[in-house]
């Protein structure tokens, strides 16, 4: 399934979410990539990173990606399941962590 970025979890820019990884947590297990490998990737180092709008691989560290509404699901339990605990899902506007290590 190729999903458009541009389709946000929300229409408006005060719900939008985005997503990020800190690699320096992660455990390369790739449950994340195949939750939603559309915006999940593990590279040759066998980490993994957060995939742009062009499903290019966003390598600097903290490089956030929108988080697309048919796939929130995906990138929520992704977040929960991961063993590392290093996916962090954020709203845009405050950048507050609503799923994640770091959520209240």
């Amino acid at each position: 399934m190729t999903v458009q970025r541009d389709d946000l979890a929300s229409s408006t820019d005060d719900a939008a979410l985005e997503v990020w990884i800190d690699q320096d947590l992660c455990t390369g297990d790739g449950i994340c990539a195949q939750y939603a490998p559309e915006v999940f990737e593990l590279d040759i180092d066998g980490l993994a990173y957060v995939k742009s709008a062009d499903d290019e691989l966003l390598q600097d560290k903290g490089a956030t990606t929108p988080v697309p509404l048919p796939l929130l699901a995906e990138v929520v339990d992704s977040a929960k399941e991961c063993p590392g605990d290093c996916i962090h899902v954020r709203r845009v506007s405050d950048r507050v962590e609503v799923y994640g290590p770091d959520a209240e």
